[in-house]
């Protein structure tokens, strides 16, 4: 663990011991390997690599550093940058169609859909398939919009019946409704399972609907026939040796099985048995590999397209993969990993983070990342030249693989980045403050889900933000504009706030001129209170009163608590995340340097500047003022009142 690659050893060490205390709350029912290997890279050199638990589920076999997982859909960008090297030599072109290398598929045609004339919404019907708008391209492939989506999963059951395991998974069948079924099974190859294709409709017109799906095993088969290699073949010569990947690869040799960590599952399932080699090469969720191998994969395209010395992409073709392929008019259908909600669009090959305001997954806008079936995780994070990995082996829908993925890992690595020494303000000389004036600051602040000043969740801009009910928000000249289109069961919805209402007033004073964070403010408080509003409702021309009661916040909020003992403010962090020094049960004392600020003696000398309302009242925080700071709303009184 180094610290000066800009982290805090003592933060860097929380990793370990949530994962393990992941695996001491799950049995094996609920699906999870009790084991992971996580490494950190910043700036090209390794910060953080540690083996936990084991990876086995009988415990006998401590997880290994080198240890090999089955990385599933992360092998999808693996096969997205193979299509763009052939782009780079010239033998690929991404706006082709895909019938020019692939002509079986010429004559895909589109399911019928039927539509209900009462709410608008659309299912797949029995009438005949029409001829697409326009062909699907190989740009559609890498950007999921070839309308080739996943509609049956029985690959993974081959010995049962397709509406057995469609059932089972829940997934929609429009292939099953035709009475087809592709051709998917580790002992066909590439080309039997295109062939298998040519005859199944599309669920979208190509370039209109992203819908996770075949696409990049498709894509694997164009590789093979632009390059005139068999897949794996390709993928060694110019991805994996290049890159020195010595354990990635489509099966564990018999001599490295040893390291193979075990499925979560009783039994691997036939489609992921990766203990023998097999005849097809999925691009799409057939690779498995180790940490080292994979963060040196992510190294390659945050250095433009080359690791040590050795050219892999263009910085072009890196560019390409790395914007926004999505146009406006792209709907996103089945994810919840990509669309609004998630604040995240997608590239040619990973998902990029695009809005900080509405987006779960932490990180800096323009970062990359995707996942696998069985919860192997990875994010590049450009700005802050940070890698992350996170390997495990999972059940999909347990309530282990809930328990790991995209929760805590992006949290504990930002809350680990330290305050650049530059920018740290030499420490103050200290006040002496009474126990009155101290008593003023007591309480919970609330910073959201916001854990670092380099994760912007939340407030991104200052003129749109997340209200921590559950409602997304925008200021506008008059007041405050409810902009999510749905509210579900928050307590807004329930006042009877809709999407396009205008909130004028809170408690009496007008929002005219205010800051998003400044109304914020006023809306968050204790629990069980009330708000009281005007409040314009879209289509009226006045306003009218209406009271909302407060709810507790959601669990994953990031608060810190301030109380005063012995004298001196002490400061605890309280909500679902530590928050840089700060933890439960790990009291930081604070000394005044001001009537207004106090400094912590602490790895970063944290400093907070305490926010005041109109009426003089202390309504929040400002944690290390500056260029990485933090702001935070005080939402409950402390416990000296």
């Amino acid at each position: 663990m180094r610290k000066s690659l800009g982290f805090s050893a003592s933060r860097l060490a929380r990793i370990a011991p949530w994962y393990q205390a992941r695996f001491d709350s799950f049995s094996q029912s609920d699906g999870l390997v009790p084991g992971a290997v996580v490494p950190i890279a910043r700036g090209g050199k390794l910060a953080y690599l540690q083996a936990i638990g084991f990876q086995d589920r009988a415990k006998t076999v401590p997880m290994k550093t080198n240890s090999i997982f089955w990385i599933a859909s992360m092998s999808k960008p693996v096969a997205s940058v193979a299509a763009m090297i052939l782009v780079d030599d010239g033998k690929l072109d991404v706006e082709a169609p895909v019938s020019q290398y692939l002509p079986e598929l010429g004559d895909m045609r589109v399911a019928f859909q039927t539509t209900d004339p009462a709410t608008g919404e659309s299912d797949y019907g029995l009438g005949l398939p029409r001829p697409p708008k326009r062909p699907m391209t190989v740009r559609d492939l890498l950007r999921h919009t070839s309308g080739l989506i996943y509609p049956e999963l029985d690959f993974a059951y081959p010995e049962r019946g397709l509406a057995d395991a469609s059932a089972d998974l829940g997934i929609r069948t429009i292939h099953g409704l035709y009475g087809l079924r592709a051709v998917f099974r580790r002992d066909r190859t590439l080309a039997d399972f295109v062939s298998s294709l040519a005859g199944l409709p599309l669920a979208h017109e190509p370039g209109e609907v992203h819908e996770y799906g075949w696409s990049i095993d498709v894509l694997s088969r164009v590789v093979e026939v632009a390059s005139g290699q068999p897949f794996d073949q390709f993928l060694q010569s110019r991805i994996f040796e290049p890159l020195h990947m010595v354990d990635t690869g489509f099966y564990v040799p018999k001599e490295k099985l040893d390291r193979l960590v075990d499925s979560p599952m009783p039994e691997r399932p036939p489609i992921w048995d990766v203990t023998t080699p097999p005849k097809l090469f999925s691009g799409g969720g057939g690779l498995v590999s180790t940490a080292s191998d994979y963060l040196r994969f992510c190294q390659m395209p945050l250095n433009g397209g080359e690791l040590d010395g050795v050219r892999v992409l263009s910085p072009q073709a890196v560019n390409q993969m790395t914007a926004n392929a999505l146009p406006s008019g792209v709907s996103i259908f089945g994810e919840d990993e990509v669309g609004a909600r998630a604040g995240t669009t997608f590239g040619l090959g990973f998902a990029i983070r695009a809005d900080p305001v509405q987006s779960w997954i932490p990180g800096a806008v323009g970062s990359l990342s995707w996942a696998g079936l069985w919860g192997t995780y990875f994010w590049i994070d450009p700005a802050e030249q940070l890698i992350g990995l996170q390997m495990v082996q999972a059940t999909p829908g347990s309530k282990g693989r809930q328990a790991v993925l995209y929760s805590g890992i992006n949290r504990l690595v930002y809350g680990a980045l330290t305050i650049p020494e530059s920018s740290a303000v030499p420490p103050a000389v200290p006040v002496i403050l009474s126990t009155e004036a101290l008593a003023d600051y007591a309480g919970t602040y609330d910073f959201g889900a916001t854990v670092s000043s380099r994760d912007r969740q939340g407030l991104a801009d200052g003129k749109t933000g997340w209200l921590g009910i559950g409602n997304f928000v925008a200021m506008e000249q008059e007041g405050l504009r409810i902009n999510k289109p749905n509210l579900g069961s928050s307590p807004a919805a329930k006042a009877g706030v809709m999407a396009g209402d205008l909130i004028t007033e809170i408690d009496g004073a007008p929002l005219k001129g205010l800051s998003l964070a400044d109304v914020l403010a006023k809306l968050r408080g204790p629990a069980n209170t009330t708000i009281k509003m005007k409040i314009v409702h879209r289509g009226q021309g006045s306003a009218s009163d209406l009271s909302v009661v407060r709810a507790t916040r959601r669990v994953n909020a990031v608060q810190l608590q301030l109380r005063v003992e012995h004298g001196k403010l002490i400061a605890e962090a309280t909500g679902a995340w530590p928050i840089l020094e700060f933890e439960k049960d790990k009291a930081a004392p604070f000394v005044a340097t001001s009537s207004n600020e106090l400094t912590a003696d602490d790895e970063d000398h944290s400093r907070i500047a305490f926010v005041r309302d109109a009426a003089g009242k202390v309504s929040g925080l400002i944690l290390n003022p500056g260029p990485w700071e933090q702001h935070a709303a005080k939402i409950a009184l402390g416990p000296n009142f």
